[in-house]
């Protein structure tokens, strides 16, 4: 059985560029949706987090009318205490018991005042919680408004891109199978190290595409003999020629066309 023949270093620098252009239209898509993802995850904390202070905040209104209540059931009780010492301090025997009895009327009053001074005080507490209520219940409005719209946007914009992404980077992992380990990794470890993910460029204006660096004319002619893989020295970009850039960009933009 023959062998397969080996692809030309031609073939393999058409492969490379045109996996470039196939991850550089998934960043393209990638840079639509920006930080949306992220707003709407951040929108989405703040929304749960207002929703459970404002249930923290309804627990302490609950509490706080439950230890009102208490403390009017103690005044009742130390009124009803009141009334029933008066009646006894008029049938006292001797000043022994109308001292003791005139002690228990003066703690069961004190018992009413400083429930009544708690009631003020719980009330109070509960005017500031309502006001705190109000304004959670105004920013969760104002954050479950924003979080809609967000959604909204980004839904838009995934139901317009999602399809195409996922049929890139099927495209993606197919064209890698196709070029040999050793440059996919050197390709990806390139792309990882650059801002703008570009690991396979065109000479530009006699430098590296998006560099100032002009490549000497020599490498250039290299390059246009496309005889061997030339990185550039300056950012170790794989180059290509302006030529076959151009080629492989017709070629490519008319397969996403069809996605």
């Amino acid at each position: 059985m023959a062998k397969k023949a080996e692809a030309t270093v031609e073939n393999k620098l058409r492969a490379l560029y045109d996996l470039q252009l196939i991850d550089s239209r998934v960043d393209e898509i990638r840079n639509v949706r920006g930080e949306l993802p992220l707003e709407v995850e951040d929108l989405e904390d703040d929304v749960h987090g207002l929703k459970t202070r404002m249930d923290k905040l309804k627990t302490d209104l609950e509490t706080i009318n439950y230890e009102i209540g208490a403390k009017k059931n103690l005044i009742d009780e130390s009124k009803a205490l009141i009334k029933k010492y008066t009646e006894q301090q008029k049938n006292v025997r001797n000043s022994r018991e109308f001292n003791s009895i005139t002690k228990e009327l003066e703690f069961q009053e004190l018992e009413i005042q400083l429930a009544e001074k708690n009631i003020k005080e719980f009330k109070a507490q509960i005017d500031q919680k309502k006001t705190v209520v109000s304004e959670a219940k105004e920013r969760l409005s104002e954050r479950e408004t924003h979080l809609k719209h967000k959604k909204s946007e980004l839904n838009a914009i995934l139901a317009e891109t999602e399809k195409e992404e996922k049929a890139l980077l099927e495209k993606s992992q197919k064209f890698q199978k196709d070029i040999e380990e050793r440059l996919v990794k050197a390709y990806i470890r390139i792309r990882n190290n650059v801002k703008n993910g570009l690991a396979v460029v065109p000479i530009e204006r006699g430098a590296s595409g998006g560099s100032f660096f002009t490549i000497p004319p020599q490498v250039q002619v290299e390059i246009a003999s496309r005889k061997k893989i030339i990185t550039d020295e300056h950012s170790g970009r794989i180059l290509v020629d302006p030529i076959l850039a151009e080629e492989e960009q017709v070629k490519m933009k008319k397969m996403f066309a069809k996605l």
